[in-house]
């Protein structure tokens, strides 16, 4: 079953801290053999040139592929340039988050459920769903065909 999955590494966040690009990275990607599997050979290859990645949250892919699932991510969030950097090593996929964003998303939400408003306290699970919900939004919307 194809799942779309997102990781975290804690000397990659580290390594992202010191270089001044920030702790908040996290690594979205689709895997056709399930999470699990994809996170145990992430561990092996040394994806950015770590090997203690860990899974925050994972959902079903319904359909969309990694360039897709990427691609909406980069609309939405920054990704890190992987040319730049060389120890990423190529890495396709990794995300530099701002919280706010993810704290704006949360608002909207409780806004329109009519809950009362408050300024969630992030976790990274949090961090995790927004992600995977807004690599799998379309994008397509009723004003696409407005010029």
């Amino acid at each position: 079953m194809t799942e779309i999955f997102v990781a975290t590494s804690k000397a990659l966040t580290e390594w992202g801290a010191e270089v001044g690009l920030t702790k908040h990275l996290y690594f979205v990607a689709v895997a056709v053999e399930g999470a699990e599997a994809a996170l145990e050979a992430l561990n092996q290859q040394r994806v950015a040139g770590v090997d203690d990645w860990k899974l925050l949250k994972k959902a079903p892919a319904g359909g969309v592929d990694q360039d897709q699932a990427v691609e909406r991510l980069a609309k939405k969030e920054r990704m890190v340039d992987p040319g730049y950097y060389p120890r990423l090593k190529g890495t396709r996929g990794l995300f530099k988050i701002r919280l706010e964003n993810v704290e704006h998303s949360r608002l909207v939400k409780q806004a329109l459920a009519a809950e009362q408003t408050k300024v969630p306290k992030l976790k990274p699970v949090d961090i995790a769903v927004y992600l995977i919900e807004n690599a799998l939004r379309s994008g397509d919307s009723a004003w696409a065909d407005v010029v």
